[in-house]
């Protein structure tokens, strides 16, 4: 049985943690509201004016335009076959099976500079020009991981029964997957999609290879640090960054707290 203070050092360690994790992130919020664009502590006070220089710069309005394109076009592109995936490798038993599954999990293993080395070649010995669509596809590669991942555990968990039940009873193919396995698979499908908007949304090292000459938010966060004359509207394109990034993981860890069988309508 653990001890009084094996609890408590327990905890104290993991609010070091989370305290070594957190502040940093803190700190880029705070230093979005200093009144000096210079970054020192303490800060000789709280602004909100780099809030309405930043979205008034048509060159930040363009970026962020650009990452909601392709964040919307790859997740739903990453929906549709990360999900066909999922059904195929569950459904289906054939030689390779788990082979083929090792290599939809790959993209997300491997290191994003291969991933978008990999793509540029890709690209440049195809003759394809760098555009909105190379980059949708660059994310697509990582972003079916997350969506795959998702279905295809829940429908591991899913009882088999309920989907023969309705079969015996005279339901199609597509009334079973309309009342049976789409309830049972809404919130991992919901929590994956979310998942991989926020994985496309802050994705740096692969766009830079397939954005061409065009700048998403990352790769202009990037581009302003290194010139390090904008740091207090990078601070706010960050924080922008970082919320638009935890909301969706939020809501996606919610969704696959809970099941799915509770879902799945009654009898009729």
């Amino acid at each position: 049985m653990e001890g009084v203070w094996t609890r408590w050092m327990l905890r104290a360690w993991v609010l070091v943690i989370l305290l070594f994790l957190f502040i940093p992130i803190f700190l880029i919020f705070l230093y979005a509201f200093n009144t000096s664009n210079i970054e020192s502590w303490p800060i000789p006070g709280l602004t909100l004016k780099w809030f309405s220089l930043t979205f008034e710069d048509s060159e930040i309005r363009r970026a962020l335009m650009l990452s909601l394109q392709v964040g919307f076009l790859a997740t739903a592109l990453a929906l549709i076959l990360g999900s066909l995936a999922a059904f195929a490798i569950h459904r289906m038993t054939w030689f390779g099976r788990e082979v083929v599954s090792l290599m939809f999990i790959l993209p997300l293993a491997l290191p994003g500079i291969i991933t978008g080395i990999s793509l540029q070649a890709f690209f440049s010995f195809d003759g394809v020009h760098l555009s909105l669509w190379t980059i949708v596809v660059g994310h697509t590669t990582f972003c079916i991981v997350v969506v795959y991942n998702n279905v295809l555990a829940r429908l591991r968990r899913t009882q088999g029964s309920l989907i023969e039940a309705a079969m015996d009873l005279g339901a199609s193919g597509f009334q079973v997957f309309r009342d049976i396995t789409l309830p049972l698979i809404s919130t991992s499908v919901v929590a994956g999609a979310m998942l991989a908007f926020a994985l496309s949304f802050d994705e740096v090292i692969v766009t830079t290879f397939t954005a061409g000459a065009q700048n998403t938010l990352p790769l202009w966060i990037f581009g302003a640090i290194r010139l390090g004359q904008r740091l207090p509207e990078v601070n706010v394109v960050v924080s922008f960054v970082i919320l638009v990034t935890i909301i969706p993981v939020v809501i996606a860890a919610r969704l696959t707290g809970g099941g799915g069988a509770a879902r799945v309508p009654a009898a009729r």
